[in-house]
């Protein structure tokens, strides 16, 4: 494994500095939280900092270790191959990806219920449509994933014959198949729902959409952005 980089360390200790904020100053810590987390864009409780600030909360210690681990483990390695200031654009343009494919899906679903995209009356609506158009505007999104899935896109594509080892299967599997079997995981959970599931499936799939575009682009303008084996 790479040593650390610069942006990649940076950004670590940013998420960990927001992290200890928000669990180690009480109501101010939480203050933090809800100002820094991300609502619906017509939501009363959306400013127009949070989809920068998102990706540096986490819900909670499990949310930040993952991620953080996430990008320690294959961030060092992209940001060798682009540079410090491509490797910061393709996390940034990613997480605001995710948080763009997560609103759109939120605004057809309101769509949906209320026939409005922005400012929906929800007189007549059933309990259960109430609910969601309720959840969609008051509830915050917190997370680095759709930038982590920006970057594990990326990683698959430059790197697809590395071999990984993946909790639970006892053989190393080549980068190439693990990515892909992720991606239709996500889309698969993020179209069925499970009751009870409040990870932002679609968040993840955008951050991985607009990481395989931007590898894409970046390598037609030179072999610089090669595939590599």
């Amino acid at each position: 494994m790479n040593n650390i980089t610069p942006i990649v360390k940076n950004i670590i200790i940013i998420n960990v500095i927001f992290f200890a904020a928000t669990y180690f100053l009480g109501e101010n810590g939480l203050l933090i939280k809800a100002y820094s987390a991300v609502y619906y864009f017509d939501s009363p409780y959306f400013r127009i900092w949070q989809p920068i600030t998102y990706m540096f909360m986490h819900a909670d210690m499990t949310h930040i270790f993952f991620n953080m681990f996430a990008l320690f483990s294959f961030g060092p390695i992209l940001e060798s191959h682009w540079g410090g200031k491509r490797f910061i654009n393709f996390y940034l343009i990613t997480g605001l990806g995710a948080l763009g494919l997560q609103w759109a899906v939120q605004a057809l679903e309101v769509h949906q219920l209320t026939g409005a995209f922005m400012h929906p009356s929800l007189s007549g609506l059933s309990d259960a449509a109430y609910a969601t158009v309720q959840g969609i505007y008051m509830s915050p999104m917190v997370g680095a994933s759709g930038a982590i899935f920006g970057l594990l896109v990326a990683f698959g594509l430059l790197y697809p014959n590395i071999e990984m080892y993946i909790m639970f299967i006892p053989v190393p599997v080549k980068a190439k198949y693990i990515i892909p079997v992720y991606i239709v995981l996500e889309l698969f959970l993020g179209v069925r729902k499970f009751e009870g599931d409040s990870i932002a499936h679609f968040a993840h799939l955008g951050g991985a959409l607009i990481g395989f575009i931007l590898v894409k682009l970046w390598r037609r303008k030179g072999n610089y952005y090669d595939y590599y084996d």
